[in-house]
């Protein structure tokens, strides 16, 4: 079994697959321990795929896996994990704007004890509007969030020990929160600065799109380690709050009734309809809550 395992999604890279690869192998042979390359083609529809067989074809160090159709960075991420049978995992994009000579300084860090080692563009050189400002927020954000205080979620370049990563679910954009998950199961976590290079060839696949996307997703990290064994406290507070605001609406016009100085349906009709749905609905958020709890238990 290797002790190396580089996992690298490709998606319409056919300009940048054989360079990567020949710097990779260049890169762990000089390493000198066992590895081998997980190469994911994420549905491409150039020739990425057939080149990635002609270096499969050539070198066994090499495993190429396809899928049916662009299932995403995440998704590509997940399929190469399940296919890696290293010691420990690194991640890096195929674009070549991940420079495979710095993989010696991860593998540094996870040989010391680190099981998660993220790799840091400290100076970044894109666009300010469309990337450096929205990521410096999403960065900020996502750390104050999680409570993970390193300064790059964004980029893949990182690398894992395999027992930590098998254990993390992966799926819309949670690739850029594997260290946030990680820290839940009480992984140790570190960075180290990275360069950040200019694409040389083909076209970026970055979107602005995915920003909003990403959003959603944090908000989901975000319940998921403060709420994951506990729901009923979520869904709890939240239904008590229903329950004791329709009530006490519901008490005042109880006794506004009692008193027999106003009609109630005629004057706070509308009043006496938010009471009932505000009971009935922390009534519902308390049963999701309990059947949160039976769940995770």
């Amino acid at each position: 079994m290797a002790k190396y395992s580089i996992v690298v999604p490709f998606h319409n890279e056919e300009e940048n697959v054989t360079a990567l690869y020949d710097r990779l192998k260049a890169v762990m042979e000089h390493v000198g321990d066992s590895f081998e390359l997980v190469f994911v083609d994420d549905g491409s529809r150039d020739r990425t795929y057939k080149l990635l067989e002609e270096i499969a074809a050539v070198d066994s160090r090499v495993l190429v896996v396809k899928l049916r159709r662009n299932f995403g960075q995440t998704s590509a991420l997940a399929a190469g994990f399940d296919h890696a049978q290293g010691e420990y995992v690194l991640a890096m994009d195929g674009d070549l704007q991940h420079d495979p000579d710095e993989i010696p300084g991860f593998l540094e860090k996870l040989e010391e004890g680190y099981d998660v080692v993220s790799g840091w563009r400290k100076q970044r050189i894109d666009n300010f509007v469309m990337r450096r400002f929205p990521s410096r927020c999403a960065n900020w954000l996502m750390a104050k969030l999680s409570g993970v205080d390193i300064h790059d979620f964004g980029t893949t370049y990182k690398a894992y020990r395999r027992e930590v990563i098998q254990n993390i679910p992966l799926y819309g954009e949670m690739h850029r929160f594997i260290p946030a998950l990680a820290s839940w199961y009480g992984a140790s976590i570190c960075e180290i600065p990275i360069k950040n290079v200019h694409r040389e060839r083909g076209k970026s696949h970055y979107g602005i799109g995915r920003t909003f996307r990403v959003f959603f997703d944090l908000l989901t990290i975000r319940f998921l380690l403060k709420y994951m064994t506990r729901p009923l406290h979520f869904f709890g507070g939240l239904g008590s709050l229903g329950i004791v605001g329709g009530g006490a609406i519901a008490t005042m016009l109880l006794g506004l009734k009692l008193a027999g100085s106003q009609h109630v349906m005629d004057n706070h009709g509308p009043l006496f309809v938010i009471a009932g749905v505000a009971i009935l609905a922390g009534i519902q958020m308390l049963a999701i809550g309990l059947l949160g709890e039976l769940q995770v238990r």
